[in-house]
């Protein structure tokens, strides 16, 4: 409790005081008594602003500056050598407050405490400088929206919401004045603030809203965030994303209500620097240009909502400083301080493994969060039981922990400790009376004294544990420089897609399906292209794995089957005869979006296709790894008359009781046995036997990859129904094929 009684004073005694000098004073008075400290000094851009215990004239400001890089760890003044201790204030007027103490050094939970009262100060002079910068904006440029008296209603309008922060306002009332503000001044129809959920940061709710109709609002709650539109894209991006005409765009969402909004806005919301929501914008009665003084205010607004919500997390936080009050290991803050400990020059060095569970988000959602806190708090005590006296083992968030391993230099010094958690947690967890299995990745890092800070080894050892996780889990890596540069890689392809969408760079080509008996074009399978501006075309290899793997794959494979369906149609009503087919793929990621069946009743509406004329290909291994609901789906999509097709059949899990059990259509057998059709008696023998379990279960087949006429006859020989390959045509352009379809007379 002394902590937390300490942190409060100190944010009573700093948020009373809203003039910048008297915050300063009154931060080195509260540090000082909080830690016991007999020296407390606040610099701000290198020069002394406030002290306490030392005169400011006297203030060795060169010694404190290398104090606060790490050069020095005591302060000599005349009466003795004092231990010292100091936390950073970041921001646009960065510093340092540094203590210092004749009785003996700080300890790690005090360095923590200290940290949490410079955040504090932190946050208070951000504020002060950001309603400061808005106050110049609107007196020298007052041209926002073109208007001087707009400008200073923008002004007034943050300074309500600056002085509810300062005076600690309940947050759900500052994001109300927030939205209410914001319709106002940019005359738009609907504003909402969107959050990442704690428990599970792969989901978002509305947390405030104004002129979204309440149906609306119960459809927005707790939706996966790449299905959550604009501002899903622009959390998961990291941007401002504003976009003119939504509804011509591939990230719109299907209409929830009668209530289409014309042009949309977003932009994140951060909380301690790290992204936990967005502010949006939504015009109804008209599409709306969102120039620059529009994407200011937004910003502007948006960042006043970090300040709320990185002040309340700070309160929250005063009483969970040191132990996590769940599993009862350090804190990320605790864990962070004794790493840095551990790496300072005069340190041991030493290894950081970074542990996160591999099955944690399916037993939260199939058992509940009592189970999932069950387990949290058994993965804690077994990680506990492996380790040394003197490690500290820490969780970091979520299914997220780490071990600080003092003093270990070597992979042959960390190898029994990391077989030892993941022989740990391979055993059986009982989670409210059912046996429950999970196994773990970890990635590991080391580091000499003074080599590398405690944020790079985090990094590093992050970066081995995705390096586990993708060489199959349940195992440990070690961090290699070639990870971090395939990482980077990573995250400039990443970036570019997100981009991608935005600015409309994909392209569809259409290979057509052939009946091969009549060699009628029955149908096309639509296939994605990436027209990169600088890399040339991308095929889908490349980056539709990203796509799954970041939740871009629901707004991309939205938009591929709109713009397929709608090709389609186009080319129906100018036929004569049976209307084509359009084959579309469906990843396990659009699967699990809860408005898939809508989605795709409205695609087959807006461009009037009939739902027959519509497959949806899938993976046997999708098929494999299913859930409950996706079975529902799946029905409920064959309930709308959409066919449903096993893609590349024959090279995962195929299972008769698989195809018994789902509502499949076509079974579209892999380029791979039609290879070797002619060639190899036993691809042609695997392969005719595929046809004629097509045949007997009343399913369709197509062979994929036909290339040469004596595949054609083979395949046609045994009665397989239809085909696509090189021998039939190329992947072609929607306009190529339109000529190849419709030939000039």
């Amino acid at each position: 409790m002394r902590a937390t009684d300490q942190l409060t004073e100190f944010l009573s005694a700093v948020a009373d005081r809203p003039a910048g000098p008297a915050a300063h004073h009154a931060a080195v008075e509260c540090a000082a008594r909080a830690l016991e400290a007999d020296v407390s000094v606040l610099m701000i851009d290198g020069a002394v602003v406030a002290s306490t215990g030392l005169p400011a004239e006297e203030v060795p400001a060169y010694t404190l500056a290398e104090i606060a890089i790490g050069r020095r760890a005591t302060l000599e003044l005349g009466d003795g050598d004092y231990a010292v201790t100091f936390a950073t204030i970041a921001g646009t007027s960065p510093g340092v407050l540094v203590l210092g103490r004749l009785s003996g050094p700080f300890t790690a939970e005090e360095v923590c405490l200290l940290r949490g009262m410079t955040r504090v100060l932190e946050l208070s002079l951000q504020s002060l400088h950001v309603i400061e910068s808005e106050r110049r904006y609107a007196e020298e440029n007052g041209r926002l929206l073109g208007y001087i008296d707009h400008g200073r209603r923008v002004f007034e309008e943050l300074g309500a919401v600056q002085r509810a922060i300062g005076r600690r306002m309940p947050v759900p009332e500052v994001f109300d004045l927030v939205v209410t503000a914001v319709r106002d001044l940019l005359g738009v129809d609907m504003v909402a603030i969107s959050l990442v959920d704690r428990d599970d940061r792969s989901r978002l709710g509305i947390a405030a809203s104004t002129g979204f109709p309440p149906e609306a609002i119960a459809t927005l709650q707790h939706i996966p965030l790449p299905a959550a539109g604009i501002s899903g894209l622009a959390i998961l991006g990291d941007e401002l994303v504003a976009v003119e005409d939504y509804a011509a765009s591939p990230i719109a969402l299907p209409p929830r209500t009668a209530t289409r909004p014309k042009s949309v806005m977003a932009t994140p919301v951060r909380e301690n620097g790290q992204v936990a929501g967005s502010l949006v914008v939504c015009s109804v009665g008209a599409i709306r240009d969102w120039d620059k003084p529009a994407r200011e205010i937004l910003q502007a607004f948006a960042d006043h909502l970090s300040l709320a919500l990185t002040d309340a997390r700070t309160q929250e936080a005063m009483g969970q400083a040191f132990l996590d009050t769940l599993t009862g290991l350090a804190t990320r803050a605790l864990f962070q301080t004794r790493m840095e400990e551990a790496l300072s020059p005069s340190g041991p060095g030493g290894a950081v493994l970074f542990v996160d569970l591999d099955r944690f988000k399916f037993v939260n959602d199939s058992l509940g969060h009592a189970a999932g806190d069950a387990l949290l708090t058994g993965v804690a005590t077994r990680i506990q039981s492996c380790l040394r006296e003197g490690d500290t083992a820490a969780r970091l968030g979520g299914d997220e922990f780490a071990v600080l391993l003092p003093g270990v230099h070597s992979a042959d010094e960390v190898t029994p400790i990391a077989e030892r958690i993941l022989a740990a947690l391979r055993e059986p967890f009982d989670l409210l009376g059912a046996e429950t299995y999970i196994s773990s990745s970890i990635g590991v890092a080391f580091s000499a004294p003074g080599e590398h800070a405690g944020a790079v080894l985090m990094v590093h050892a992050d970066l081995a544990m995705y390096q586990a996780k993708k060489l199959g889990k349940d195992r440990y890596e070690v961090f290699e420089p070639a990870m971090q540069q395939a990482f980077q890689a990573h995250i400039a392809l990443e970036a570019d897609l997100r981009r991608a969408v935005v600015r409309h760079e994909f392209e569809l080509r259409y290979q057509p399906i052939v009946h091969l008996r009549t060699n009628e074009i029955t149908g096309v399978e639509a296939l994605i292209r990436w027209m990169h501006p600088e890399r040339g075309i991308v095929p889908p290899m490349d980056f539709i794995p990203l796509a799954e793997e970041t939740g871009m794959i629901v707004p991309i494979g939205e938009w591929v089957l709109r713009e397929a369906t709608a090709r389609v149609a186009e080319w129906n009503a100018r036929r004569v005869g049976t209307p084509l087919s359009v084959s579309v793929n469906l990843s396990a990621v659009q699967l699990e979006q809860a408005a898939l069946i809508q989605v795709v009743e409205s695609a087959l509406s807006d461009a009037g296709l009939a739902p027959a004329q519509l497959v949806l290909e899938l993976t046997e291994s999708l098929l494999v790894d299913h859930r409950p609901s996706t079975l529902r789906r799946l029905e409920g999509l064959k309930a709308l008359g959409v066919r449903l097709a096993i893609d590349d059949f024959g090279t995962g899990y195929s299972s008769l009781a698989y195809l018994r059990r789902f509502p499949v259509d076509i079974i579209k057998i892999d380029k791979s046995f039609v290879d070797d059709v002619v060639d190899e008696p036993t691809a042609a023998a695997l392969t005719n036997g595929i046809i004629q379990l097509g045949r007997a279960l009343q399913l369709s087949t197509v062979a994929e990859g036909i290339e040469h006429a004596g595949q054609l006859t083979s395949l046609a020989g045994g009665d397989c129904d239809m085909g696509q390959g090189y021998y039939f045509a190329e992947p072609l352009t929607g306009t190529a094929l339109g000529e190849f379809l419709f030939p000039p007379a």
